[in-house]
């Protein structure tokens, strides 16, 4: 992936312990190298969850065909025109 040779990390070291200077440069070392560590476990879980979301075997989908016929027809014989707000039927009050 990257291309780094013994000259560039020699480099990044030295600016580094110019930077933070050596009491501060074993402390950002090991965040560093826990915080690479982390990212790398955390690719190597989300790989191998699609992976084995692609291996999955397809689903049966004539059961989910059906249901979608029956909730379609459903709806289809239960529908009643919308009423709008104006000719809506109240429900009637007992006067007592």
């Amino acid at each position: 992936m990257f291309e780094v040779g013994f000259s560039e990390l020699l480099l990044i070291g030295v600016v580094a312990l110019l930077v933070l200077g050596p009491e501060r440069l074993p402390v950002a070392a090991r965040t560093l190298g826990r915080g690479l560590g982390q990212a790398r476990r955390a690719m190597h879980a989300l790989r191998t969850q699609v992976e084995r979301e692609i291996e999955m075997p397809n689903l049966d989908q004539a059961p989910l065909q059906r249901l979608e016929q029956e909730i379609r027809q459903g709806i289809s014989l239960n529908a009643e025109p919308a009423n709008d707000a104006a000719t809506a039927v109240l429900p009637k009050e007992n006067a007592s």
